[in-house]
């Protein structure tokens, strides 16, 4: 396993309770879940708590490939950070921290072996600017 980390980071015009609600909520989940219009998350569960499982299926618009992403909590500080092991022994640690009415998001994760740092880097950057346009529009 590459033992690479990337970390992606995004500040949030909204107060950090909306956003913590906003990031894990399934039903919110699926409405910014995904790097590009091409793609959705069909699917989420979310059991918020250390040794509970988070996972979402996310598909092609196209009906032509998709993925399921399953991972357990190993840290749940509430409205503070998240940490979970999944994405094939992969962690990944998010840190929310309020800043006034807005919130600032840096999350961190190890980096895979199939593709390109710069890919993986842009992809997650961009499921994370999905999340701010989402919670910056409700």
């Amino acid at each position: 396993m590459n033992n690479q980390k990337i970390t992606v980071e995004v500040t949030i015009d909204k107060g950090i309770e909306k956003v913590w609600e906003l990031w894990n909520e399934p039903e919110h989940i699926i409405k910014w879940n995904h790097a590009s219009d091409d793609w959705h998350t069909v699917r989420a569960e979310n059991d918020l708590k250390v040794g509970g499982k988070y996972f979402y299926r996310m598909e092609a618009k196209d009906g032509s490939i998709g993925f399921d992403c399953e991972a357990v909590y190993t840290d749940v500080i509430p409205g503070k950070k998240l940490e979970y092991i999944g994405l094939g022994d992969r962690t990944v640690t998010i840190h929310f921290e309020a800043q006034g009415e807005k919130t600032f998001i840096t999350e961190t994760f190890d980096a895979e072996n199939e593709n390109p740092i710069e890919l993986q880097k842009n992809g997650w950057q961009a499921i994370i600017n999905n999340f701010k346009k989402y919670v910056e529009s409700v």
